[in-house]
């Protein structure tokens, strides 16, 4: 007999007995209204009854039902219209109890900027809102990486900022090492880098073909006029652009097309997507979709599907490793949501084949370094709770850090870990204000205060450990800060470096007055705190240079009303420089066309005010 809650606000054979039998969604609830899990029917009516009767074949269902409180429902037309309904449910709510596709990260693109006579070709991930064309999206950041570093190669466009581009008098590195045509400083005409950009823009449109025929064409042009050099550049690009051709799975057809390939081990799985855009491959992913028990390949499929496209581009065709769950439904509600008939193939032949082999062998590869990742962290929090003599193994942990320059541009940095690894959804950078610069003990205390104080709020879970870069004193400034917020069951303990500075001779230094740690250089839990220690230390220094980066990349010459762009080049131009800028008196930057008294009062103010 399945237990049920006793906490039930309805009865289940009477609430049975009112559902219609007509496709929609089912929600099970529980005591504070939040969703266990969320599924669709063809009929609710037979669907739900399932799960009040006498035997419960899954463990699962039978633990969820122990903690459903109520039951919600939706009608709706169709079942492709419930399979939607549900996995747009289970994106916003993550029912514990479903399966979730973790990664929901946004995709790269290369982006092409239309608002400038020398657009701009760069990375870019995020809303695409700015004007442009974008290109992908790419299935991950290597892959966009690697066409663009091409695109350098082959068609020498430039990557840079408008701010940076504005401010040039001389060419960058870029151009010294033949990346870039150098239009800033005027080493190549509106027109010629025009042509550039339309050969880049068809290179990524997947028409590399006819574009190496036109090369050929120029490089046959060139060496009949005698101009080898001209052809040489053709047939350098030339070789370049076949030598990515032949690395295409499908350089010689066109269409969009994913390859999904599922393999799952116990309670993880792994999925990987191969993404074709215009016959170009575009790269993978692997995913690991949180199941909640073990599963068949075909309902992981079916689960993934369902929620992947949700957010992503649906392409004309889907090949599958497995023939997913309910894929008559998926398929129609795929085409539905496209307006165009969609396939989702499981037995591809020829060259389709050949694609689905290399997927299957990228995902059983996948998964098992993820096994044994799996493993190996297990191990080391065994080892961990050994040697911190814990009476509980932790489940979640936190190291904090702080990085700066001279004191300027401080930043600290949270990173968690839990018992599969990093869990970077929760990493936390702080932008440290109103310190005396280089005052770490300040700096650790106020990233602290702000952390634990959200964490008190209840945004977010406390760790079971909190690691601490750092000696007594910053162990102490840990302790008051948690102290003052009344934050009770967190274990401190601080990571001292030795006297060498290397690793292996770490001194842990717990925060209750407990004796100081020294742990053997091969120790397991030692690589595991040195392991989120430098995870902790890499994340505070990207994000220190950074905000470094940003502060020092912006003008004090920004700051002034009046001064517009075109002023400021004058400015520049006439001195130098902002060095220039900055040494000039008020006579001098008056003499600047377009530069009033008042306004270059306004500048030696701000310009000696900034401490340029």
């Amino acid at each position: 007999m399945v237990e049920l809650s006793k906490n039930l606000k309805f009865d289940p054979k009477q609430f049975v007995k009112t559902l219609p039998q007509d496709p929609g969604v089912y929600r099970m609830l529980d005591e504070n209204e939040k969703f266990l899990y969320v599924g669709k029917a063809k009929n609710l009516k037979k669907r739900v009854s399932t799960y009040f009767s006498k035997t419960q074949a899954s463990a699962r269902i039978a633990k969820m039902l122990t903690q459903t409180c109520d039951v919600e429902f939706v009608v709706t037309n169709t079942e492709a219209e419930a399979l939607l309904l549900e996995n747009n449910l289970i994106k916003e709510h993550r029912p514990r109890y479903n399966i979730l596709l973790r990664d929901d990260k946004s995709y790269p693109y290369i982006f092409i900027s239309s608002k400038h006579k020398y657009p701009q070709i760069t990375f870019y991930r995020g809303s695409r809102k700015k004007a442009g064309r974008y290109f992908g999206p790419y299935a991950s950041v290597s892959a966009a990486r690697y066409a663009l570093n091409l695109l350098q190669k082959v068609f020498k466009v430039r990557q840079c900022d408008d701010y940076f581009f504005s401010h040039r008098s001389r060419p960058c590195l870029q151009h010294q090492i033949e990346r870039c045509s150098a239009p800033c400083v005027g080493y190549i005409d509106e027109a010629s880098y025009k042509n550039d950009i339309d050969a880049a823009i068809e290179f990524l449109d997947g028409n590399s073909d006819q574009l190496i025929e036109r090369f050929v064409q120029k490089m046959d042009a060139a060496s009949a006029d005698l101009d080898y050099e001209k052809a040489a550049g053709y047939r350098d690009k030339i070789g370049m652009l076949r030598e990515v051709s032949e690395q295409q799975y499908v350089s010689s057809e066109d269409g969009n097309v994913d390859i999904i390939a599922v393999s799952n081990e116990g309670d993880v799985a792994c999925v990987q997507v191969f993404n074709i855009r215009a016959g170009m491959n575009l790269g993978n992913k692997s995913y690991f979709p949180k199941l909640p028990e073990a599963e068949k390949p075909e309902k992981i499929l079916a689960a993934f599907l369902g929620q992947y496209y949700l957010t992503h581009i649906i392409p004309e065709e889907i090949i599958t490793s497995h023939q997913p769950d309910d894929v008559d439904v998926l398929k129609l509600m795929l085409s539905n949501k496209l307006s165009k008939k969609i396939d989702i193939i499981s037995a591809p032949r020829s060259k389709r084949a050949r694609w689905l082999v290399i997927a299957k062998k990228n995902v059983t590869a996948a998964l098992k370094s993820k096994l044994a990742t799996k493993a190996g962290l297990a191990q080391r929090f065994e080892a961990l709770q050994e040697e911190l003599k814990l009476d509980y193994m932790p489940t979640r942990m936190e190291c904090f850090d702080v990085s700066h320059t001279q004191g300027e541009a401080t930043v600290a940095s949270c990173v968690v870990f839990e018992q599969d690894g990093a869990k970077k959804s929760d990493y936390r950078r702080f932008n440290i204000e109103n310190i005396e610069p280089g005052d770490d003990y300040a700096a650790m205390h106020q990233a602290l205060t702000r952390r634990y104080t959200r964490l008190k709020k209840g945004d977010g879970k406390l760790p079971d450990i909190l690691f601490i870069d750092g000696a007594k004193g910053q162990v102490s400034r840990a302790k008051e800060a948690l102290e003052e917020l009344q934050v009770e069951g967190v274990k401190i303990i601080g990571v001292a470096k030795g006297v060498e500075r290397r690793a292996g001779k770490e001194t842990l230094i717990p925060a209750d007055g407990c004796p100081e740690i020294h742990l053997n250089e091969h120790s397991l839990a030692l690589h595991l705190i040195q392991q989120i220690r430098d995870e902790a230390h890499r994340f505070a220094i990207t994000s220190h240079r950074k905000r470094r980066s940003k502060k020092r990349m912006h003008s004090p010459l920004e700051n002034i009303e009046g001064l517009g762009p075109k002023r400021r080049q004058n400015l520049l131009k006439y001195f130098g420089g902002i060095r220039g800028v900055s040494k000039a008196g008020e006579e001098e930057l008056a003499k600047v066309p377009g530069i009033s008294k008042n306004l270059a009062k306004a500048i030696y103010r701000e310009m000696h005010a900034s401490g340029c």
